[in-house]
């Protein structure tokens, strides 16, 4: 099968007809529009590439998949968590999880580069890509506050009862695990199951997160991205998963 190239109107061809080499990459070219965007993402696809090269889309098998109730806390990060309840009913608790109140903070930390590696998959365009998404309400961040600072967070993508988790950053110990957990919970009680985390990794794993197969996947966000979405505004996010 050769690579499917997208014009302005062209639509993405099925998921099944992904690349085996490299794994997942199933077509290339068009554009990061918040429409074309909104498309990738319901239909299980998604952008990666590096600066200098055109946009590609990716769909692997299996896809790496967090269910909210399989979420795993560890010894220390329950410990920062009872330190973190403990101020939920305080208004100028040092620790806050908070929603929307710093998102282009938060996609910019996440776009530097790691440790040892020379560039960001999050480019300046795909920066404004999801910045732009922001805007129009889709794409949302989770932030990890000490003493007034952002300290962590991260960003993904709303679509119906579907949750795609895109990037993380963090500063101090569990910071980013943190607004992950208070996140899990505001899905849980929003009925959203699933968060995407697209690629395996072992971080994940240990999170609980696990490979599922694409058709299910696949199968499974066509079902969530039709049901209404949660009530996402800014704000401080409590312990029981409410944004106030």
């Amino acid at each position: 099968m050769k690579l499917v190239w997208l014009g302005p109107e062209t639509p993405f061809p099925p998921v099944e007809l992904a690349l085996r080499e490299p794994e997942g990459l199933l077509a290339a070219g068009g554009d990061l529009s918040v429409r074309r965007l909104a498309q990738a993402y319901a239909s299980g696809v998604f952008p990666w590439y590096s600066a200098g090269e055109p946009i590609l889309w990716w769909s692997p098998d299996p896809r790496m998949v967090l269910a909210c109730a399989d979420f795993k806390v560890s010894r220390s990060l329950a410990k920062q968590l009872r330190r973190l309840d403990r101020g939920d009913a305080n208004p100028d608790a040092t620790m806050q999880i908070r929603v929307n109140t710093a998102f282009e903070r938060v996609l910019h930390a996440c776009a530097l580069p790691r440790p040892g590696q020379p560039n960001t998959w999050i480019t300046r365009e795909m920066q404004q890509a999801y910045l732009d998404w922001h805007r129009a309400g889709g794409a949302h961040s989770i932030e990890t506050w000490v003493d007034g600072e952002l300290v962590a967070g991260l960003y993904g993508i709303s679509l119906g009862a579907m949750f795609y988790g895109e990037s993380m950053f963090t500063r101090v110990p569990d910071g980013s695990k943190l607004a992950l957990a208070y996140l899990v919970r505001f899905l849980t009680a929003e009925g959203v199951p699933w968060i995407d985390c697209q690629q395996q990794t072992g971080h994940l794993a240990s999170l609980g997160a696990r490979p599922m197969a694409r058709s299910d996947f696949v199968r499974g966000i066509k079902t969530l991205t039709s049901r209404p979405g949660p009530r996402w505004r800014a704000g401080r996010l409590t312990a029981l998963g409410r944004i106030t």
